[in-house]
Order: C-alpha cells, then structure tokens, then sequence
C-alpha cells in the first residue's frame, strides 16, 4: 500500500473557540496519522499473509454453486455478510443473510442440502454460530468458516466443512478489543473473492447494469444517446442563409440554448447559441440585423452519435477546453437526428 502524507504543520488555522465559554479538544494531527499509518501497517500484515490456497478453494466453491450461497454473522461480522450476500446478489449470483438467531426459530428451514453457508466470525467461538452449525450440518449445507483466530479453541473452524484464516496482526483500538482492524479485513477479503466471482463469470457491463436498473450504475450503462435525445420537431434547426434575428424565436423555444444549421439536406453546418447571440450582438450593434446564421455561427461543433453511450456525451460536454451545454446528434451521414442536451442528462439521473 502506499505512504501516508505527513501531517499538517503546526501552524495550520485553528478552529474558532465556541461562545458557550466551553473548552475545545483539538486532535492532535500526529497522533490521527499515526493512526492511519498502524491501521495501513494492520492491513499489510493481512495482504501479505493471506493463504492464497485457501482462498482459491473457497472462492472456487462458491463459484461451483449449485444453491444458494447463505452468510451469517454476529455484530460487526454480521454487518460484512449482509454486505458481501448483498454484493453476490448484484452480480447475479443466489445468495442471502441467514440470522443466525432466527435460523434457530423457524428459518433454518431454507436452507438445503445444495446450499453453502459461510460463517464470519473473528473469534471463531460465537456462540450462536456455534449452535447453528449443528442444524446447518443436518440440513446437508457445506459449512465454511471465516476466521482470524488460529487458536486450537478455534471451535467454529473445527467443525466446518472448510475454513478461511483471515490474518490479523492487532485492532487498531488501543485496547486491542474493538473490531475495527478485523471488520475492514473480512470486508476487504469477501469484495475481492466477490469480483473474482465476477471475473470467473466473464459477467458484461449490460448484465451488471440489467441488475441496477434504478441506480447510476445501471442508467450509465443501460441509457444510449438515442434514448434520451431530442428529435424531429423538437430541434432547433434553422438554415445558413436565415437572418439571426428571424431566428429569435426558434432559438428560445426550443429549451436547447442554441440552434443547428443546416443544409436543404439536413447536413450539419454548423451550431449558433445565445452565448453567441449576446456576443454578435455586442460586437455588431444594429448591424445584427443585416448577420445571417451562417455568417455567424461555430463550423466545428462536437458532435455524437446515437449508439454512443449518454455517459460518454456527458464526458464529451465536460471535457476542455470549456464545457458545452448540448451536443448535436449526426448519423453516419453527417445529418442531423437529434440533440441531447446537458439538463437532459442530469433529469435522466446520469
């Protein structure tokens, strides 16, 4: 992992005392790096001693799932299986959160002889694990435990099908008791196995995206620009011989802040904006009524393509040398189809 930058200098603005007469605690810049650096220093000691055997056979278990794969936990271990269950079901993959005190009161009963269930638990001796697993075994499921102790009192380990060590040099907490080193190792350990789980899948961008279909993920990679484009009557078209001023209404009415320019065969010649209105008009006095579009207007637009990504024309709005506000939308002929529009983006959520 790499370094940590030091910590600010001493002469960094301190914060303005209350007026509630109530004495501030400041935290000490170094001490806060410090503690960065010991939980960098943890989360090494867990990357470099990873049994990468072990984590291939469990990760080439649940990949060779034939049912559903269950995590259950206690606590803070309880929070990363729902997380990493979660993750699994995105990707496609049949997973769940088992309680494991309500799989002792009626919802063992899901769980069959096909299915995998994995227990996180740093100790290895939860105690409502410990009573689970019997019933889990009788119901025929293949048990894996995940565990950061390598005592012999290891109990869940020794009665598991299978078990993961997750290495862990110490908490972060000062007293060595809060899980705080162990939850971001168990939670790193089941995302990565979660994308290699991905990877094994040989998963597309359009089946993740089909599986986030309200979300920015799934609109980023679902939406194309000819989904979300204006067309037909609703662009703001005009001609390179047409007056500027005879354009006036066409330009504000259309919502799209600016007018394409045409030929008679609909070629795009050229993009005109209000931006480009108030300018001629500052430039050009009365003389703007003499002006004509063309005589006017920008010949080089950027332009996109209708089975280009939305996401990618919000890119192409946004990248130097200053932003646009609307692309003009060609086909492979140069013409002009449609205009997609930077509000028209964000009101799609993207």
């Amino acid at each position: 992992m790499g370094s940590l930058p030091p910590p600010p200098s001493s002469t960094t603005q301190k914060p303005e005392p209350s007026n509630n007469n109530k004495t501030l605690t400041l935290i000490n810049p170094n001490d806060l790096l410090h503690l960065f650096q010991s939980q960098q220093r943890y989360l090494n000691h867990f990357f470099q001693n990873l049994d990468l055997s072990q984590t291939l056979a469990f990760t080439q278990t649940l990949l060779n799932s034939t049912g559903t794969i269950f995590f259950s936990g206690v606590g803070k271990s309880g929070f990363v299986a729902q997380k990493i269950s979660q993750t699994l079901v995105s990707l496609g993959i049949k997973s769940s959160f088992l309680n494991p005190q309500d799989a002792l009161h009626g919802d063992i009963g899901i769980v069959s002889k096909s299915d995998i269930l994995v227990l996180f638990s740093k100790s290895g001796n939860t105690e409502e694990l410990l009573k689970l697993i019997g019933f889990a075994r009788a119901k025929g499921a293949f048990l894996i435990s995940i565990t950061s102790s390598s005592k012999p009192t290891n109990l869940l380990s020794n009665g598991c099908d299978m078990n993961v060590h997750l290495p862990l040099e110490r908490e972060l907490c000062p007293f060595d008791l809060a899980p705080v080193t162990s939850a971001a190792i168990q939670m790193v350990f089941g995302d990565t196995v979660a994308i290699a789980l991905m990877a094994a899948r040989n998963m597309t961008k359009e089946e993740y995206a089909a599986n986030h279909p309200a979300g920015r993920i799934g609109k980023s990679l679902i939406f194309k620009v000819k989904d979300l484009m204006k067309k037909q009557e609703e662009l703001p078209l005009c001609k390179e011989g047409d007056l500027i001023m005879d354009q006036l209404m066409e330009l504000s009415s259309k919502g799209c802040g600016c007018l394409l320019v045409i030929d008679d065969e609909h070629h795009l010649i050229g993009t005109f904006t209000d931006g480009d209105l108030r300018r001629t008009l500052k430039a050009s006095g009365e003389g703007i009524f003499k002006l004509t579009v063309g005589e006017m207007c920008h010949r080089n637009p950027r332009i996109i393509g209708p089975d280009a990504m939305a996401v990618d024309a919000m890119k192409i709005m946004e990248s130097p040398p200053s932003p646009v506000q609307f692309l003009p939308v060609i086909n492979h002929e140069n013409v002009v189809i449609g205009i997609i529009t930077l509000h028209g983006l964000v009101s799609a959520g993207l």
